[in-house]
């Protein structure tokens, strides 16, 4: 988590305000997109189990 703020910093001096915003935005992207897709993938595990026991 440091070298991702640490990075921000450096990008906010370097680049202002806008580049860092930007850089956050794709940051909270990537990682709800890699939140959803673990998530459904556990779904559908866990449906896959429930299926399982219900067909036995």
């Amino acid at each position: 988590m440091l070298p991702v703020l640490l990075f921000l910093l450096l990008a906010l001096l370097l680049f202002g305000v806008g580049f860092a915003v930007k850089i956050l935005w794709w940051i909270a992207l990537v990682v709800f997109v890699v939140w959803l897709v673990g998530f459904l993938f556990r779904s559908a595990a866990i449906g896959g189990v429930r299926r399982r026991w219900h067909w036995w």
